[in-house]
């Protein structure tokens, strides 16, 4: 088999004296953080689509990437040369898990029956790379956006063929998802949303779409699968607006069709940016609602208004992200997914490792920082401290809905209240953060 990335070993723990640009620096695999090892902590995978799919092209220009497996040729022979590839890859990286679409790891060929084909083909070639390697799948996927046929949405769109044309992509996707070991399934609406009100019907679409959530909800119970179904929000791009914008505009989804139990969210640090949040916002909001199951690791650019999908460097950002995580119990079948690609310039493969390495070292800082924070909890205390009042008899019965509007109205006038302002204290709790991450 040919190597790829020759003169690349499997990437090591070195420590913080190291000076080797392929060794991480704080990604430790074995050390202990809160009872598990960082593996368990991070569950760490990488992404077939921009690291083997991507060619480096852009609006204003082609592929800069000169990848072998790009080149004119049988498309199955690529593919199986795409998997090698991607499987040196991941496993020199030293990561437990990978991600996939579909049509990642298959050409989709000139008919229905010839995608169904190519993907079952396929699926047995990443069964034997998952043996040899003893790599593991994070998540599976269909991409049930790319294709023109795609355009004017998948579970949204106008055409009930293209509604069937993509349920039976997401039916081989999960399929293959259970046969491969896949903690997750993962739904991306790339093109679940609208350009213009003025062609849109939106009761209809959010109707279609909510039934498309049932059917695989239905499946997944029919199939025995036992991993978690994840939705992916995000606001806008490629359409105008999106239906899953953010992570509580996919509850309220959830609720109305009766899912809230079923489905859970994959989220991006960069989609949570563009949806106007922090990535700690986004993640704070799922683990509130009970939606939280995994994280697609990235970055945007503050001066780019588009998903920029760049390597998580900020261990600031981070930390906060790893304290609400550890705070909710830690990932169950989640993980941190790389959905990251190197710049279209950095067209050397050794770039690839530069970009995950640096990701990785980001995380796993942040994941030391955050459990400090953990063990000496003085936000958690604040917190408490803030909200006491609703432990009393007077919050209680609110909650309860033991009073009624007129007789808190009654209490507040009997008792003649005169509730003072109290302190946020936040600029002393922002110092107190810094104090963890900077030490």
């Amino acid at each position: 088999m040919t190597e790829f990335f020759k003169n690349i070993s499997k990437v090591q723990f070195e420590g913080t004296e190291s000076t080797n640009p392929l060794a991480f620096r704080h990604y430790n695999p074995d050390e202990m953080i809160l009872g598990k090892s960082m593996k368990e902590h991070l569950r760490f995978a990488a992404c077939y689509w921009h690291n083997f799919c991507w060619p480096g092209s852009d609006v204003f220009g082609a592929g800069t990437f000169d990848r072998p497996w790009h080149q004119a040729g049988d498309a199955m022979e690529m593919a199986k040369m795409k998997a090698d590839a991607a499987f040196e890859f991941f496993s020199k990286l030293n990561v437990p898990y990978y991600c996939f679409h579909d049509t990642d790891v298959a050409p989709e060929g000139d008919s229905i029956k010839a995608y169904a084909n190519n993907f079952a083909a396929m699926v047995d070639v990443l069964e034997a790379k998952q043996a040899e390697t003893g790599l593991k799948l994070l998540w599976g996927t269909a991409n049930a956006f790319s294709n023109p046929r795609y355009m004017h949405g998948a579970g949204t769109n106008p055409n009930p063929e293209v509604f069937a044309y993509a349920a039976t992509q997401i039916f081989n996707a999960m399929n293959a998802t259970q046969r491969l070991g896949g903690e997750n399934y993962v739904l991306w609406g790339g093109r679940e949303g609208y350009e213009t009100l003025l062609n849109t019907d939106l009761r209809q679409e959010r109707e279609q779409l909510g039934r498309l959530m049932q059917l695989v909800v239905e499946h997944k119970h029919k199939m025995g699968f036992k991993g978690t179904i994840l939705i992916e929000p995000k606001p806008q791009e490629p359409t105008k607006h999106q239906y899953d914008y953010d992570t509580a505009t996919v509850y309220g989804f959830l609720k109305q069709y009766g899912l809230e139990n079923e489905i859970k969210v994959n989220i991006e640090a960069n989609h949570a940016t563009l949806a106007g949040h922090s990535f700690h916002h986004e993640v704070a909001t799922a683990t509130s609602l009970g939606l939280f199951g995994s994280i697609d690791a990235n970055r945007g650019d503050a001066q780019l208004g588009w998903d920029t999908d760049q390597f998580p460097n900020s261990v600031e950002e981070n930390t906060l992200v790893m304290y609400e995580i550890l705070k909710a119990g830690g990932f169950t079948t989640g993980g941190f997914n790389f959905d990251a690609r190197v710049r279209r310039p950095s067209i050397d493969g050794e770039d690839l490792f530069h970009g995950h390495i640096g990701g990785m070292d980001t995380m796993a800082l942040s994941l030391k920082r955050a459990a400090a924070m953990i063990q000496n909890d003085v936000l958690a205390g604040h917190v408490a401290s803030r909200y006491a009042g609703w432990n009393t008899e007077l919050g209680q019965k609110i909650l309860q809905g033991n009073l009624s509007l007129a007789s808190l109205a009654d209490y507040a006038l009997t008792q003649n209240i005169q509730p003072q302002p109290v302190s946020g204290k936040q600029e002393y709790l922002e110092n107190l953060v810094n104090g963890f991450i900077y030490k």
